[in-house]
């Protein structure tokens, strides 16, 4: 289950046992449930119980606070030296595995580094007034790791924050986490070099090439990496921290279970890398039906979003599937520019489904298109790019929404489903809005359409 508490868009690929407490600007006082658990040295576990409308297990989160501290500053870091300071992180890391748990500490000021890999056990703790910048140096990213492009797995630069098959993680703290953007931004642009290796990697990917053959580092694919990824990984904690800037998606958890993010403000507005809203996925084509593994149990609440694409968006890579996912105490300041509040976006390719997706009590300002979308024929840039080698529709259904407050919006819901397979059981209830400029209805091929209570206040 995931626990989202935050101020940007995080990327939500193929994960189980979620909780995003996601705060955008102010904290809100959680309650849960805990109990904990020794594991190893030092590392206990908490066991935090949500409440959701579907079933879902408790989340398993590391607690360091038994952990001994280990401050970068006693293994060699320097400030603006980001060699030392990226060989010191590296050595406390590894100490601190050893150990059987530990906090690695970035003390106050600035410090220059490369990419941060985690290993079992780990605290990365950002004090008050650190703030660890990351290199935009591409070199600086390498060799290549076991790493995702927009749903295709793929070797490609390192994550600046990167964990792969970790257990009891964290990064924690009062500090902040920057990236240095003058390169990457001269990587926004998608040249045709650029589009013909993704192309290539679709290919590679459709026709099963191991995922170590499909190597992307090289001077003409510019595959962004992300911020954070953690990478089939689990008992997985992110609170307090600020995260400025990222090359490309700023927040990744991929094939992980028992994730927290809590109490996080993200600022990072640039192409591609979702500064701000929250999206679902479960993998593209192929590899979600390789991987056969749903995002499922996702709870995302108290959620503060100032600008971004959606509130919420699920897909279009979904094909490993989608379900349980619960929206709940959200608001999207006003003068935000948002499409819509919740946006369910698929095509012909896909396969996978959608079902059991839930939002409620949510407040919002002017909305540039509507509450709730949902299309079926969303392609981008891949509708030319290659063509549909197989033809699987995704069946959506059983979605829920109430207690919602809206001002200006274009229409309330916009669902277009195919004739073959109509979307289904799809409930509106108590949404007040203040202005509908066109429709308040705009459906194709829906069975099982409820509204109730949803009403224009002028």
């Amino acid at each position: 289950m995931c626990i989202c508490h935050y101020f940007s868009r995080m990327k939500a690929l193929t994960i189980l046992n979620i909780l995003c407490i996601a705060y955008c600007l102010n904290a809100v006082a959680q309650k849960e449930s805990p109990t904990s658990t020794s594991n190893g040295k030092s590392v206990r576990i908490k066991e935090i119980k949500v409440k959701a409308p579907f079933e879902m297990s408790p989340i398993r989160v590391p607690d360091f606070s038994k952990c001994p501290r280990l401050s970068i500053a006693d293994f060699g870091a320097v400030r603006g030296d980001k060699d030392k300071t990226s060989q010191a992180i590296a050595k406390a890391i590894d100490k601190a595995n050893k150990l059987g748990g530990g906090i690695v500490l970035i003390p106050e000021g600035e410090w220059l580094t490369k990419k941060i890999h985690f290993k079992s056990n780990v605290n990365l703790q950002l004090a008050k007034g650190a703030v660890l910048v990351f290199s935009e140096d591409p070199v600086d990213y390498l060799p290549a790791v076991h790493s995702t492009w927009e749903g295709l797995e793929c070797y490609n630069y390192s994550p600046l924050i990167y964990a792969y098959n970790c257990k009891n993680i964290a990064v924690t703290g009062e500090g902040q986490i920057k990236a240095k953007m003058e390169v990457w931004q001269k990587w926004f642009a998608s040249p045709r070099a650029h589009m013909e290796s993704i192309k290539r990697l679709y290919n590679q990917s459709w026709n099963n090439v191991p995922v170590k053959e499909r190597q992307m580092v090289d001077d003409t694919s510019h595959l962004r990496p992300q911020f954070i990824q953690f990478n089939r990984s689990e008992n997985i904690l992110l609170e307090g921290i600020t995260i400025t800037n990222s090359p490309f998606w700023t927040i990744h958890p991929y094939l992980c279970k028992n994730v927290l993010i809590r109490n996080i403000k993200i600022y990072a507005h640039g192409h591609n890398n979702d500064g701000v809203a929250i999206a679902i996925k479960s993998g593209r084509n192929p590899e979600g039906w390789r991987l056969k593994t749903p995002s499922k149990n996702i709870v995302i609440r108290n959620c503060v979003v100032k600008n971004g694409h959606q509130l919420v968006a699920i897909g279009s890579e979904l094909s490993g599937g989608i379900e349980n996912i619960f929206i709940d105490n959200c608001e999207v300041v006003d003068g935000a520019k948002l499409n819509h509040l919740l946006f369910i976006k698929t095509n012909e390719r896909m396969g996978g489904y959608v079902r059991n997706i839930y939002a409620s009590n949510i407040k919002a300002g002017k909305i540039d298109l509507g509450v709730l979308g949902i299309e079926t024929d969303v392609l981008y840039q891949w509708r030319t790019l290659v063509p549909t080698y197989e033809r699987r529709l995704t069946p959506i259904k059983n979605i829920y929404l109430e207690n919602i407050t809206v001002s200006d919006v274009k229409f309330v819901s916009r669902i277009l489903g195919q004739k073959e397979l109509p979307i289904e059981n799809v409930s509106l209830k108590n949404i007040t809005t203040r202005k509908v400029e066109e429709k308040e209805r705009i459906h194709e091929n829906v069975v099982n359409f409820l509204a109730t209570n949803v009403v224009t206040v002028k």
